[in-house]
């Protein structure tokens, strides 16, 4: 891939998304935007280039950031998050909001819907209770409206229901349609799928207890990372929790928000 239109095109999503694409993705690059290209009709990405130097629509935008920010997901990945969830964070909430009787999620850059929905498994599973008796909400959200359309409809291949979801899980909240296996309309009806870009600021969106935003920080620059997790911290409840990638780390911590470790999750605590 030419340098002139790798830079032309990851110029192009860190200023719209925040996304930092390095040196080092040019085959990634390369690769999703002849898909697009052959979607559109176009030869390849150097054509699609062409197009976008010369006439950049606001719908071709969107098309090429969608392309180019959709992110590997899949059915309660790590594993340990979602015990960390089970056993100390919901047990936590759950005392502590007995009054309010409220508790509201947020799966921050979703992709394609594993996170919430593997989180709405957890909650029919262990805390069916709250589901009958509390007002539980879980938020999840993308830039991608391709994400978002198939985390919407909730249908996934064989492949992507073996990676991560035992099938206990799968005989019980999942159809089988031809190939592919089709989501329950009851998980389906837990979950809220809104289109968000986190560099922007987070208005009218309420507040939340828990907020999970894996493996997203690793793709801005760092004044895009600062301002995404300062915008993170800002609509998180006292009590609440944020839980990165296993690989991520903050880049501060502000002083009413504790590192937390509960078993072999890493995650951070706004103070009471």
């Amino acid at each position: 891939m030419k340098a002139e239109i790798f830079n032309f095109f990851t110029l192009l999503v860190e200023k719209v998304s925040g996304i930092s694409l390095k040196t080092g993705k040019e085959y990634l690059v390369e690769n999703r935007l002849n898909e697009l290209a052959r979607a559109l009709g176009y030869r390849d990405h150097e054509e699609l280039y062409q197009v976008a130097r010369g006439r950049l629509t606001r719908d071709l935008l969107d098309q090429i950031v969608d392309a180019l920010t959709t992110n590997e997901t899949y059915f309660f990945r790590d594993q340990h998050p979602f015990e960390a969830l089970r056993k100390h964070i919901i047990p936590e909430l759950k005392e502590k909001r007995a009054d309010l009787k409220k508790m509201v999620f947020w799966s921050a850059a979703c992709s394609t819907g594993q996170e919430p929905y593997s989180l709405a498994i957890l909650l029919k599973e262990y805390f069916s209770d709250l589901l009958r008796s509390w007002r539980v909400e879980i938020l999840a959200s993308d830039i991608s409206e391709s994400a978002l359309k198939k985390a919407r409809e909730g249908i996934y291949t064989q492949i992507e229901v073996n990676r991560g979801l035992p099938v206990t899980f799968l005989v019980k909240y999942f159809q089988q349609v031809g190939s592919h296996w089709k989501i329950s309309e009851e998980l389906k009806g837990l979950v809220k799928f809104r289109k968000i870009n986190l560099v922007e600021p987070l208005q009218g969106m309420g507040s939340f207890d828990v907020i999970l935003c894996r493996y997203v920080l690793i793709y801005f620059s760092p004044s895009m990372k600062k301002r995404v997790w300062e915008n993170l911290c800002r609509v998180l409840n006292p009590g609440g929790y944020i839980l990165l990638g296993s690989t991520e780390f903050p880049p501060s911590l502000p002083p009413d928000l504790e590192k937390k470790v509960l078993g072999k999750t890493v995650c951070f605590r706004k103070k009471d």
